[in-house]
């Protein structure tokens, strides 16, 4: 697994309106705007699996663990649970925890209100991404609960960092190089790249390559912290977080 790396903070991060902190500035309000739950369904449909990872390793049944974590994002956007977050805490990865906690003491009832027709279902658990959800639980051997939920957040962390990086390169209509260069694009990868084979079937110049691999890995960090700095409420906590994630994920 790739190792995260804590960087120089922007000068301009702490000013930016993220996904987090327009949830939390509408749980201020009566009424949520269209902009905060957009952003806060965004966030149930990136951070899934870490929540069904949780119930599986409670020892909750596959199915179960579907619905499961079906209702329970349903219930988080129709019942405002965010505008009781503890704000001292900050962190959208440790409230989704605690929500989640708390919905298990009567998650079958509400899981069967789900299924009358009394919420919505946010979030596609397609099987292959169910499958792959289940071999990483099987992979994670005597591990509590928190850890692999912790564990799974980081991974999921770092696929939608990736999933925009590929968007990027597909807009700009490098989608074949940056497949070609993915694996070695996350910090911490190997460095022994074979420049001069990649060169040869890309019919790209290797000093070109190495300044094409630069480029993607700068930008990979530099996505890496907007995604995590969307997660929090302070953006003085940005290297913290990363540092946790790196132990999680290396541990």
């Amino acid at each position: 697994m790739p190792v995260l790396l804590t960087d120089e903070t922007s000068p301009n991060e702490r000013f930016i309106a993220t996904r987090w902190t327009l949830i939390r500035k509408a749980a201020e309000t009566q009424a949520p705007t269209s902009q905060s739950m957009g952003a806060l369904s965004e966030l149930c449909s990136i951070y899934w699996r870490p929540v069904y990872l949780f119930l599986r390793r409670q020892g909750v049944s596959q199915h179960d663990a579907q619905d499961f974590t079906q209702g329970f994002f349903a219930q988080l956007l129709a019942s405002r649970t965010y505008a009781n977050a503890d704000q001292a805490k900050g962190r959208f990865r440790s409230f989704l925890l605690g929500a989640l906690k708390h919905f298990l003491a009567n998650a079958h009832d509400r899981v069967q209100a789900q299924k009358r027709g009394g919420g919505i279902a946010p979030v596609p658990l397609d099987e292959t991404a169910i499958a792959e959800a289940d071999a990483q639980a099987a992979r994670s051997g005597d591990w509590g609960a928190d850890r692999v939920y912790d564990r799974e957040w980081g991974t999921a962390l770092l696929r939608q960092v990736m999933d925009r990086l590929e968007q990027e390169s597909r807009l700009a209509a490098k989608t074949g190089l940056f497949q070609e260069l993915r694996s070695h694009l996350a910090v911490g990868a190997d460095d022994n790249i074979p420049y001069e084979q990649l060169a040869e079937r890309l019919g790209r110049p290797p000093a070109t390559l190495r300044s094409d691999v630069a480029r993607l890995r700068a930008r990979y960090r530099a996505i890496l912290r907007e995604e995590v700095r969307g997660t929090l409420l302070n953006a003085d906590e940005v290297d913290e977080e990363l540092q946790y994630l790196r132990q999680v994920l290396t541990a």
